[in-house]
This record gives structure tokens, sequence and C-alpha cells, in this order.
């Protein structure tokens, strides 16, 4: 645990430094949980942005996209059921006066549980070597089995107690977990009690005539409410899905983990509406097909696992998380939901408008069934920023701080260098840069050591050094060094946007789904 604490301070560090993330309202000390992204950090969200698009819409020919206005109706928050049932369980603690997530703190304790399982199976790997089997050993250990039964009864526990909304059950698993306060190590807790998450605002003129508004939590409903009107303007049939990107905001009792959990963040989610009796069909396909989406990258297989949930939202008849390995364990990344029509009817009951789609083939009209896929902008940017942040061991008895991005979403594809500032190079590498900044974000830099310049690069994430030097004048070649394994070609000049867009194309990524 320890060492993951120290890696995820090296992520957040090298997220200020090289110009990703920074604290919001940094001159004036800052604001609890909000972040600006940053030069690096505003390049790689849209890239992450824009590879899930043209995964989700364009190339999907029966899922279309919109953006839904963050001011709503507020009615369409009592339909949705988050006026009376968006709460987080909340408690504090009496000597800290700090205040946490109750569920947060079960799962936490869980964490350390399941943390000392793995340490087990490494320790039992080391032993056992290449003939390790890490299934069998797990099955068969006593002491990681004994673990494993106790991390399920706990979680099996506390999710049948928030269904029930058994919060004085939820606070005696805390007291027998003996669950103290990370601040001050007491364990004197208050009663558990639920918190609203939703952020008030006002819409009016004046105080009096004022109308009483919520900064949406979420943009799924957004897409319910304009169900019918893509559905007609786009002359859609079943199955066929809503797609949007946008900002949505939670009052967040423990908001923490750097952008992993902010008050302010961006999501993006695609509805996809079926034929009732088809949705549990469709929710294995979308929970295949999005974990695929997230290997595509080449972040490691083992980094991902599902949590089928237990308690399920009051919408929802099937639900389950894309789990990410995270600095500080194994978190959700993604959600995939089969929402049924819970939506639609309530927002037909709510406004008296019919939200039902007429299948010409059956002759009937039907409200559809929903599968949700919603991940998280900001989780999916940590999660590919703190994978692929590295520190290497090199040849020589030095180290290079490397953030391995996959090339597709990295900020900067490539960086030109004049070798000198003199004899025409750096006249050489601006004319590069001018002919490649139609297809890529390049970068020009013509001070210090050639070497300087590359760490300086590596550490901002860039596939691709490009040096002009004397030879270049000579014939027309450049040396192209490669991020990852450091190699150089010579290349012609003429060669240079073949070479980076095969490794930055987006379809040579989505195409190994």
């Amino acid at each position: 645990m320890a060492q993951q604490s120290d890696q995820f301070k090296k992520v957040i560090s090298h997220a200020k430094e090289y110009g990703f993330v920074f604290p919001s309202s940094e001159i004036y000390d800052g604001l609890s949980a909000v972040y600006d992204y940053a030069q690096n950090g505003v390049a790689l969200k849209k890239n992450i942005r824009e590879y899930w698009w043209k995964s989700m819409v364009q190339l999907n020919e029966n899922i279309v996209g919109i953006d839904s206005a963050i001011f709503m109706h507020p009615t369409i928050w009592k339909a949705s059921g988050h006026v009376d049932a968006f709460n987080d369980p909340l408690i504090d603690n009496k000597v800290s006066k700090k205040r946490y997530r109750a569920d947060v703190l079960v799962e936490d304790y869980v964490a350390k549980i399941e943390a000392k399982v793995e340490k087990e199976v490494s320790k039992a790997a080391k032993r056992f070597g290449d003939s390790f089997d890490e299934a069998q050993f797990k099955s068969t250990n006593p002491r990681v089995v004994g673990y494993q039964e106790k991390a399920v009864a706990i979680l099996k526990r506390l999710g049948q107690s928030l269904e029930k909304e058994d919060l004085v059950d939820v606070k005696a698993l805390i007291e027998e977990l003996e669950i103290s306060c990370p601040e001050s190590g007491s364990r004197d807790w208050t009663e558990v009690k639920q918190f609203n998450l939703m952020f008030g605002t006002k819409l009016g003129a004046s105080a009096d005539s004022a109308m009483d508004l919520y900064l949406r939590p979420e943009t799924a409903q957004g897409i319910f409410v304009n169900f019918l009107n893509v559905q007609k303007t786009g002359r859609m049939k079943l199955p066929f899905g809503i797609a949007q990107t946008g900002k949505a905001f939670r009052n967040e009792i423990v908001a923490r983990q750097f952008i992993f959990r902010m008050r302010e963040f961006e999501q993006m989610e695609m509805q996809f509406f079926v034929k009732p009796g088809t949705q549990k069909e469709w929710y294995e396909h979308w929970k295949e097909t999005r974990l695929k989406w997230h290997k595509s990258l080449g972040m490691g297989d083992e980094n991902y696992r599902f949590h089928d949930h237990d308690k399920l939202a009051h919408y929802a008849d099937a639900a389950s998380d894309i789990e990410f390995n995270f600095p500080f364990g194994f978190k959700e990344l993604e959600g995939i939901h089969s929402r049924t029509d819970f939506d639609l009817k309530a927002h037909e009951e709510f406004s008296g408008k019919k939200l039902q789609y007429f299948d010409h083939e059956d002759n009937t009209s039907y409200t559809p069934y929903v599968v949700e896929t919603s991940i998280g902008l900001d989780r999916m940017f940590l999660a590919v920023f703190s994978n692929s942040l590295v520190e290497e061991e090199l040849d020589n008895n030095t180290t290079r701080t490397v953030l391995k991005l996959p090339a597709v979403l990295a900020p900067t594809k490539a960086a030109v260098f004049p070798l000198l500032k003199k004899d025409g190079l750096p006249e050489v590498a601006r004319q590069i840069i001018e002919d490649l900044k139609w297809d890529f974000n390049v970068f020009y830099d013509e001070k210090d050591a050639v070497g300087k310049r590359y760490r300086r690069q590596d550490a901002a994430g860039t596939p691709f050094c490009i040096t002009v030097d004397h030879e270049t004048l000579d014939n027309n070649t450049v040396t192209i060094r490669h991020r990852d394994t450091m190699e150089q070609q010579r290349v012609n000049i003429s060669e240079l946007k073949a070479i980076i867009n095969k490794e930055v194309d987006a379809k040579n990524w989505l195409t190994t789904m």
C-alpha cells in the first residue's frame, strides 16, 4: 500500500510539472476537489474523448450524438429519482470532525484485504517460479481463501444493508470491523445518514421569481428527454443509441484521489434503446464491446476486471463495472447498466407526453428498454496517465522518467529539433513543423542539448522526436527517435508523415478490438 501511495504522489506531481493538471484557483489556495486541465492535459483529454466518440458514434451507423443543456427543468430530476434517491451514506468522526462516505470506508477496508491476497500471491509466485498456478493457489491456499471469503462476505452485507437503507447496520459493520478514522485513528463515529449529492442553483432575474434548478448530476437524462426528438428526426429504428459527452456536477461528501472523484467532472455516455426482452443480450454485448475498447489501448489486460453489482440501482435489472487497477487499487472506470424502461416511463408520467416507439414490423407501440454505457472522462484520463508513467533503468546506469501514453492519445505526436541554432538548421526544422502540423499536433524545441530535449519529450509522452542536422542539408534525411524503445532511424523527410501516422492513427488501434 505504501508503494501504491508513493506512485500516486509521483503521478500527481508529474501531472502538474509537465502541464497536464493544475489545482484550480491555485493562487487563491485552491478549491477542494476541483482541477484545471493544462496545455498538455486538455489535449490528452480531447484525444481520449475523440477516441471514444469515434468508436461509439462514427463507427456505428445506429448510434448518433447529442449535446444537451446543463440546465434542465427541475421536474426531470424528480422523475429520474435523483431528488428522492440520489444520496450517499455519510458518517462523521467525532474526534477529527472529518466526514466520510460510510460505504467507502468499508470498501477501503476490503481493499486492504485484497492487498493481502495479492501479497500472498506474489510471495508464492517467487517461491514456485514458472510452475506457479495462480488460480489454483487462490482456490486452495487456506489463508488466501479465508481472506477472499471475508472480503466477499463484507461486501455482500454492505450491499444488502444499503439496498434496504439499513443505515444502522452499516454503522454496526464499521464498528465490527474496527474501522478507524484515517486522520485521527479514532473509532468514535456518529450515526450514518443520507446526503443528497445535487448542487442547487436558481434561474431568474430576481430572488422572488427565480426558479430552483439543479446542476445536472449526470448526462443521461438529457438523452432520455430527447429520445423521441432524435428518433423521429433521425428516422432511427430499434436498436439504436444516443451518445453524449459533457460536464456533470456532484456535491461529493469525500472528493479525493486527485481527479478520480471530483465535484465537477465529465462523462461519456451512450444510451442504447432496444426492444423489451432483448436487453440482457445487448447488456452482454456492450460489456464485451466496452472491455475490448479499453484493451485496444494496450494498457495491460491484467489491469481490468468486471465487478457485477450486488446492490442494483432502482432502475436496473443488471449492472456491472469495468474496474481498472489504479495506483490505489482496482476502482470503477466504466459502468454498463441495463436500465429497463424506467427512465422513459418516468418521464412519460411526469411530463404527460408520450415517449414510445412505434414498431412498424409488429404494428405496435411500446416503451423501449435501455442499456447504458457510462465512463468518466476524468477517470479515464487518470487511468491512462497513471498507467503510462514509469521510471526506467538505462544501460548506462542512469534512469529516465517516461510517460508511455498510447500514441493515439498523446497530446503531442512529434517534436522537431534543430541540432544547432545556426547553419540553416532551424529553418529546415520549422519547415517540417509547417508540413506536419496540418495532420498532427507537433512541437518545436531548440533549447539545450538534444539529450535533454529527448528527456523532456519522454516525460511529456511525445511518441517521436525528429532531429535536423547538417546531413539533412545534404540529403534531406533526419533522425527520428521512438519514445518507448529509444531506437533511432535515419529517414527521408518525405517519409515522416507515414511513419507517424502508422503509430497514431485511431484506425490502427481500434481495429485490434
